[in-house]
């Protein structure tokens, strides 16, 4: 099985067998534009380069495994973020769920019935609010658009000229009445689009169609590949760690902080957004943090470079050594990680990062432990707020590229002073694409069984008692921060870039 990831910073492509052991994967990185348009806030990307990127990712595969032996390709992907296309050229970059242009709109157009709709509280990420921006500041991209879709509509576009997307992928949009799980005439009508543009919407596992001619050529893979319809990069990375049933929360410390568990009946509230689950029925609440390892990939390009150390390290690993020398706490430096602004259980665009505690004594490795340390203690009120709401589940599950760092790991279980379960592949995303087109190809009888046979638990992360109790004492602290900050955020707000 072919699971193709295409995320905010690169295009992987991972060939799994069907016991979840990946026989080959391919990488290439996305460019991504910041604020450079002159549109505050604004998080760009070309979809083109999706396209590009993923041909370059799977070629590297298929030079590995034979294209012949693979059953079938499934797509994952960065969510929210959305493109406008005539026929299948872009009629501007694609705006991505990074993207905060769209404040004014999400306080003009946001409302308890729009997340009653569409199971998301009012906020920058859904692409609604900035289709709506786009529709009042470019009308023209929008009267021209023929076809306005997430990433998986794209790639499948350009995989097997069929304009669809899963439901749990377009589900991000913002555009669909969660309930029916299709289009809401109502919510397009808000955003000042017409349903005709947005893709068909199929359910998570169907064949949506298979690889063309011209697909093949461009990536190597056989023609007539059956495309399995996968789901949001959230979505599956639940079912990578096998949280594919209620009773089992797990964590996605990725590009964003994502926690969530499995429902199988529809509710909304603002402890959690509530999304549409990969496996073809039912909910996933998740509470949603944008700065995961954003926050890292930030302060290394922004802080770096790092100069020549002799040492083979990338940044984050340099970094990593030097914080894990620093006792919990960062001597007393607090950071409230909210870069992107501040979603569960806030829901608040004007919130900015905030560090609290400098003295002289700090270095630039007490300031990369505090902002793990920031991210950590969010992730106990996303954990915690979901925990509730879904009547506490007893297993944690720990996922995502935060994950494979030992001091991260180990901060995440102090804070919350509970064990966490890692799981033992590391791009579980793409696993649990995998797992979705196994069950597609009949290699597995349900997604249940796949993920079963297919998914492996790695080790256990203990909290450290000495370390939760001061974690506990600092994390009263840094519970108060947002709300006393909040009215400078705001006033801020107008001059931020």
């Amino acid at each position: 099985m072919l699971a193709v990831d295409c995320s905010t910073t690169a295009a992987k492509a991972v060939v799994f067998d069907a016991t979840g052991r990946a026989l080959a994967t391919g990488r290439h990185p996305i460019p991504l534009t910041r604020s450079a348009v002159g549109i505050p806030g604004a998080h760009e990307q070309h979809a083109d380069d999706w396209w590009s990127a993923t041909c370059v990712a799977v070629r590297a595969v298929v030079a590995q495994v034979d294209a012949t032996r693979i059953a079938s390709v499934t797509v994952t992907h960065q969510r929210e973020s959305f493109v406008c296309l005539d026929g299948v050229e872009e009629l501007r970059p694609a705006i991505l769920w990074l993207d905060s242009r769209a404040r004014r709109e999400v306080e003009e157009l946001g409302s308890t019935r729009v997340h009653e709709v569409s199971g998301r509280p009012p906020d920058t990420t859904p692409s609604l609010y900035k289709i709506a921006w786009l529709a009042r500041h470019e009308p023209a991209v929008i009267e021209r658009a023929t076809r306005i879709g997430d990433v998986g509509a794209y790639l499948s576009l350009r995989l097997t000229d069929r304009w669809a997307s899963s439901w749990a992928s377009a589900d991000s949009t913002g555009l669909m009445d969660m309930r029916t799980l299709s289009w809401s005439a109502e919510l397009c009508d808000l955003a000042g689009i017409r349903v005709e543009q947005l893709p068909v919407c199929v359910r998570p596992g169907d064949v949506v169609g298979e690889v063309t001619a011209a697909a093949a050529a461009a990536t190597g893979l056989r023609a007539g590949t059956p495309v399995v319809a996968g789901g949001g990069d959230g979505q599956c990375a639940a079912i990578g760690a096998g949280a594919v049933a209620p009773g089992t929360l797990y964590l996605n410390v990725g590009t964003a902080l994502v926690c969530g568990s499995v429902s199988a009946d529809y509710s909304f509230d603002r402890s959690y957004r509530t999304v549409a689950a990969a496996g073809g029925s039912g909910y996933l609440l998740e509470a949603f943090l944008s700065s995961g390892t954003y926050l890292v990939t930030w302060f290394c390009e922004t802080f770096g470079p790092f100069g020549s150390t002799g040492v083979a390290l990338a940044p984050e690993e340099l970094l990593e050594v030097a914080a894990a020398k620093i006792a919990p706490g960062s001597g007393g430096l607090l950071a409230l990680p909210y870069w992107n602004g501040a979603q569960t259980p806030h829901w608040d665009a004007a919130a900015r990062g905030a560090v609290v505690g400098w003295t002289g004594g700090h270095t630039r490795a007490h300031l990369y432990r505090a902002l793990l340390e920031g991210i950590a203690f969010e992730a106990k009120t996303l954990v915690d707020g979901v925990a509730a709401a879904v009547g506490a589940p007893h297993t944690r599950l720990v996922t995502g590229g935060g994950s494979r760092s030992a001091l991260w790991a180990q901060v995440l279980a102090d804070v919350s002073g509970s064990p966490l379960v890692l799981c033992a592949e590391p791009e579980t995303t793409a696993l649990g694409a995998g797992m979705i087109g196994a069950t597609a190809a009949g290699l597995h009888p349900d997604l249940a069984a796949a993920a079963a046979a297919m998914g492996h638990l790695g080790r256990t992360v203990v909290p450290d008692p000495a370390a939760v109790a001061v974690y506990a004492d600092l994390g009263e602290i840094h519970a108060t921060l947002y709300s006393a900050l909040r009215p400078a955020m705001t006033a801020l707000r107008a001059y931020s870039p």
